[in-house]
């Protein structure tokens, strides 16, 4: 089966995370997607973010450095996901390397006005719940987070919360 590497990046603003409605795949999903060709995987992340929510915004580290400066060490992500992406066109897999990531400094921290795009609480995410905004759900479990959106969502704003 081919495989794709992608970049998903968790936006995290206080105690909330940002996910945006996939209409594809009919469920809510955090801002990602494929690496180009010559792009670090935390730079697709960024870039991404940028622009499916117009918000710009820096990593925020899940791994030490190290003292050397040669070779350079790039972001690390938080974890690697493999997903099984179905059709259209050929089902294929994607290698999804998933940072945690925070609007930068001078960065527009206001809600994005945007009916496909929202901010999801820590409250919302224990709960565990279908989300009550956003575009109808078809089949009415589609608008319950997946588990491991839910998972990392509440790992992503633990972690930011502790690095502030």
């Amino acid at each position: 089966m081919k495989k794709h590497f992608t970049a998903t990046a968790f936006v995290v603003r206080g105690d909330a995370t940002l996910l945006h409605w996939h209409k594809r795949l009919g469920q809510w999903v955090p801002p990602g997607g494929h690496v180009e060709p010559d792009e670090e995987p935390a730079e697709a992340a960024l870039r991404e973010v940028r622009e499916e929510t117009g918000l710009v915004c820096e990593i925020v580290p899940t791994a030490g450095r190290h003292a050397f400066s040669r070779p350079q060490e790039l972001a690390a992500p938080y974890t690697i996901l493999l997903e099984d992406i179905p059709g259209p066109g050929e089902p294929h897999q994607h290698i999804d390397l998933i940072y945690f990531v925070r609007p930068a400094d001078g960065a527009v921290h206001g809600t994005v006005d945007d009916p496909t795009l929202r901010w999801v609480t820590e409250v919302e995410l224990q709960k565990n719940g279908p989300l009550d905004v956003g575009p109808p759900a078809a089949d009415g479990d589609s608008a319950r987070l997946k588990d491991d959106v839910r998972e990392l969502g509440l790992a992503a704003i633990a972690w930011v919360s502790r690095s502030a």
